[in-house]
């Protein structure tokens, strides 16, 4: 594991199994400190509040969408530079399309593995999730 300066992280989903998942993998990250949302309004809600450094979002969450928040995030001043992962089902084609049009800085395609949400954390903020 890579040691880094404390990091606090948002993660937001709708399925709390998904949740509790990324959250308990982002926990392991020495000095972390993991703020949980199950929509999208109470994400940005929690951004603003927090303002994490990095940002794990499910796209098709209720009431506000992974992409709103994002570009939400990218538009405010105190936000605009808190590192954004987009978690999506939507396929990987639209996600290369899309992410960018939002600004979130990398997208996983769900299913995904672990490990490469660990490697997409590490190119982002320089910590390395244990596992």
């Amino acid at each position: 594991m890579t040691t880094a300066p404390a990091i606090k992280i948002l993660v937001a989903d709708d399925d709390p199994e998904l949740l509790n998942l990324i959250s308990s993998h982002a926990r392991s990250i020495e000095g972390s400190t993991v703020i949980e949302a199950s929509d999208g309004e109470e994400a940005l809600r929690l951004a603003r509040s927090e303002r994490p450094g990095l940002v794990l979002l499910d796209v098709m969450m209720p009431g506000m969408s992974g992409w709103e928040v994002c570009r939400a995030i990218r538009e405010e001043e105190g936000l605009r530079d808190a590192k954004v992962i987009m978690l999506t089902g939507i396929g990987e084609r639209l996600n290369e399309m899309t992410s960018p049009l939002y600004g979130a800085d990398a997208y996983l395609d769900k299913p995904f593995d672990l490990d490469d949400l660990s490697d997409r954390i590490e190119e982002l903020v320089g910590c390395r999730p244990a596992g």
